[in-house]
C-alpha cells in the first residue's frame, strides 16, 4: 500500500493519495484545484490516477476532483448520500459513480469501504481503508471533516455560511450519532483528516498530521460525551465565525467547478491601471505593510503577501468583480493559485511595484497613513480625541482591549464602515499588527483621511503596561 499526504498550509487542507504498489492504481482523496500536485506525484511514484473522490462538498476551497478525473480519465466518485436536496448537481454528466455507506472501491489490492458519516454535512462519507494483501484488519480511515485531531467538524456551516436554515441542530445530533458508529471501530485505526490546525472547519483542531482512534477516545472532547444533548449544546457553542466564501465555495462546488484558468492574466501597464480604475476593479496591493502605508494608489487595499493572503482575499475579495493585484512578479504564480483555490477567478491583471512609481511619475496623487507604535499612540492620545477601533475577533477583545474602543473583527469592517466616524482621528489596532493595516488600508480606500494604525497592536500596549479595558488612560 502506498499513502502520500499533501497539505496546504494556507487553507490547513489535506488531500491524500493511495495507492497499491503491485498494480500501480492510486485514489486521490479530497484534491484541491492546485491539480499538477496530484498528477506529478504520481508520475514520481510510478503509478496512474485510476480514481478521485472527496468527502463532502467542501466548504473552503474549491474542489478539484471533478478537473483531475477529467485530466486524467480516472474514474470519479461521489457521495450520493444524504437528502435529495444535498447532491452533487453535475454527478451524471460527469459520469461519476455515487456512493453510498458500505460500498467498496478496490485500488488494486486495497479495499476502500464507505461510512455515511453525517453530521459535518448530510452527504459526508468516510474511507475506511484495508491493505488486504497483508491482513483483514482496516488499518485507517480518511475523516474528512467528520473527525479531527482534538476535535470533530462544525454541524453549523450550512446555516451559518450557506443559509440553510435551522440545520444546525440536526446537524449536530447527526453528527453524534456518527461518532457513536465510529467509536466501535478498533483503536489501532489510523485516523487520515481533511484539516489542521488553522482551519475554519472545526473549532480547535491539533496540528499534528494524524492520529489513532484509541488516543482520540482519550483526548477529543467530542468523542467523551455520551448524552446527546449534552453534545448538541457543546459542539455548536463558540464555533467562529465562517468566512463569507464559504458559502460561494458550497454553491460552485455542489453545482460543480468550472476548469480552472490556465495561464496567468496580463502584465499591467500604466494605461491599463488607469482604466481597470475606471471600471471598478477591485485593485489589491499585496506589498509588505510598511511599504504600502508609506504610499500606494488610492483605492487599493492591502492584502500582503503570506500564509494570510486567501484568509483575507476571501473576506474581503468579491466574486462579481474582477480583480487586479499588485505584488513582485516572483510572487504572481502564487497569488494567482491561492485566488484560485477559493474560486477567485476573475483576475485581470497583475502590475509589478514600478506601477506605483509610473502612476506618481505621472502626476497621479498616493495615498498614506501612518504606523505608530504603542508608546506612540499613547502619547498621542494623552492630547487628542480619536475613535479607537479594535479590529480582533470578539474573543479577543473581550480578554481585554483599549478603553473607549469598539469591537469591529476585520472580516466584518467593509460591512460595518457607517458605524465609525468620518470627521475625526481614527485608530485601528489588532494583537501584533497584522491584520491592522489591512483595516487601515480599508479605510483609507473608503475615503478616510486621519486614519492611524498602531503597528505593534494590543500586544505592544499591554508589554508596555498601559491601561486597559475599563481602565482609565488617564494618569
Amino acid at each position: 500500500m502506498l499513502l502520500r499526504r499533501f497539505y496546504h498550509d494556507t487553507i490547513a487542507q489535506a488531500s491524500y493519495m493511495l495507492g497499491c504498489q503491485a498494480t500501480g492504481e492510486a485514489l486521490i482523496i479530497d484534491p484541491n484545484r492546485d491539480i499538477d500536485l496530484y498528477i506529478q506525484a504520481a508520475e514520481r511514484e510510478g503509478v496512474r490516477i485510476t480514481g478521485v473522490t472527496e468527502t463532502h462538498i467542501h466548504a473552503d476551497f474549491v474542489s478539484g476532483a471533478y478537473e483531475l478525473a477529467q485530466r486524467t480519465g480516472a474514474q470519479l466518485y461521489l457521495s450520493g448520500a444524504g437528502p435529495a436536496d444535498w447532491q452533487y448537481a453535475f454527478a451524471a454528466a460527469a459520469n461519476a459513480i455515487l456512493l453510498h455507506d458500505g460500498d467498496l472501491i478496490k485500488v488494486g489490492n486495497v479495499r476502500v469501504n464507505v461510512l455515511h458519516t453525517p453530521g459535518h454535512t448530510p452527504e459526508h462519507i468516510a474511507f475506511l481503508v484495508t491493505d488486504a494483501a497483508h491482513t483483514e484488519q482496516p488499518i485507517g480511515v480518511f475523516t474528512g471533516d467528520f473527525v479531527f485531531v482534538g476535535d470533530v467538524g462544525r454541524p453549523d456551516l450550512l446555516e451559518r455560511a450557506a443559509g440553510i436554515a435551522g440545520t444546525m441542530e440536526a446537524g449536530a445530533s447527526q453528527l453524534f450519532h456518527s461518532l457513536q458508529r465510529f467509536k466501535q471501530l478498533p483503536d489501532h485505526l489510523q485516523i487520515w483528516p481533511g484539516h489542521g490546525a488553522g482551519s475554519a472547519c472545526g473549532r480547535a483542531l491539533g496540528a499534528v498530521p494524524q492520529t489513532t482512534l484509541g488516543y482520540e477516545r482519550l483526548t477529543n472532547w467530542a468523542l467523551q460525551i455520551d448524552d446527546e444533548q449534552e453534545f448538541v449544546a457543546n459542539v455548536l457553542r463558540d464555533q467562529p465565525t465562517p468566512p463569507p466564501y464559504f458559502a460561494q465555495m458550497k454553491r460552485i462546488n455542489k453545482l460543480g467547478p468550472a476548469l480552472r484558468p490556465s495561464a496567468l492574466p496580463a502584465a499591467l501597464t500604466l494605461n491599463d491601471l488607469q482604466h481597470l480604475r475606471e471600471s471598478g476593479v477591485q485593485l489589491v496591493d499585496a506589498r509588505s505593510a510598511p511599504l504600502y502605508a508609506s504610499g500606494h494608489i488610492p483605492g487599493s487595499i492591502n492584502i500582503p503577501v503570506g500564509d494570510a493572503f486567501v484568509t483575507w482575499a476571501g473576506w474581503l475579495l468579491s466574486y462579481a468583480q474582477p480583480i487586479a493585484l499588485i505584488a513582485e512578479p516572483e510572487t504572481w504564480h502564487r497569488l494567482h493559485t491561492e485566488l484560485l483555490i477559493i474560486g477567485l477567478d476573475n483576475l485581470v491583471g497583475l502590475g509589478a511595484p514600478a506601477l506605483i512609481a509610473a502612476w506618481q511619475a505621472a502626476g497621479e496623487p498616493l495615498t498614506t497613513f501612518a504606523r505608530q507604535p504603542a508608546e506612540r499612540v499613547y502619547a498621542e492620545l494623552q492630547q487628542r480625541d480619536a475613535t479607537l477601533v479594535d479590529v480582533r475577533t470578539p474573543s479577543e477583545y473581550a480578554s481585554g482591549h483599549l478603553p473607549q474602543s469598539q469591537n469591529i473583527p476585520l472580516g466584518q469592517l467593509a460591512m460595518r464602515l457607517n458605524e465609525i466616524p468620518r470627521d475625526r482621528p481614527v485608530l485601528v489596532y489588532c494583537q501584533s499588527g497584522g491584520r491592522s493595516p489591512i483595516a487601515a488600508s480599508l479605510l483609507t480606500a473608503n475615503g478616510w483621511s486621519q486614519v492611524q494604525e498602531m503597528c505593534d497592536g494590543f500586544a505592544g500596549w499591554q508589554a508596555a503596561r498601559y491601561p486597559t479595558s475599563a481602565q482609565s488612560m488617564l494618569s
